[in-house]
């Protein structure tokens, strides 16, 4: 069963994108099944940024934000190979459970009904 993940990398600065490209392929090819031979869905290339405090003595780095979907089995595998690679100053990977639910006010405003209405009123 796959499941769908996301991952914000941060890539030292001193890379240029195809370097970057290259290390991303590499880690996608980690994550590939028969049934899902290109996992990730979407990938956004944010560029370099200046971090908010410094990371292994670096003030900038480069930042890649991707979807994917992948069996959990093949996970130890990719984490331990973003982990190994030195130019990967901080990851983040979590489990994307679909879209986040709505404040109660952005609901209503879109004609839905409210699901705490009616609560505790007796």
């Amino acid at each position: 069963m796959t499941r769908r993940y996301e991952m914000v990398y941060i890539f030292d600065s001193a890379l240029d994108e195809e370097q970057v490209k290259a290390h991303l392929a590499r880690f996608h090819a980690l994550l590939a099944t028969p049934e899902k031979v290109e996992p990730v869905t979407q990938s956004n290339h944010w560029g370099k940024r200046t971090l908010a405090y410094p990371i292994k003595r670096r003030e900038t780095g480069y930042y890649v934000v991707e979807q994917f979907e992948t069996e959990p089995r093949l996970l130890a595998e990719f984490e331990r190979a973003v982990k190994l690679e030195e130019s990967v100053i901080r990851y983040l990977l979590v489990l994307n459970e679909g879209e986040a639910p709505r404040p109660a006010a952005v609901a209503r405003a879109f004609g839905e009904p409210d699901e705490d209405a009616g609560e505790g009123e007796e």
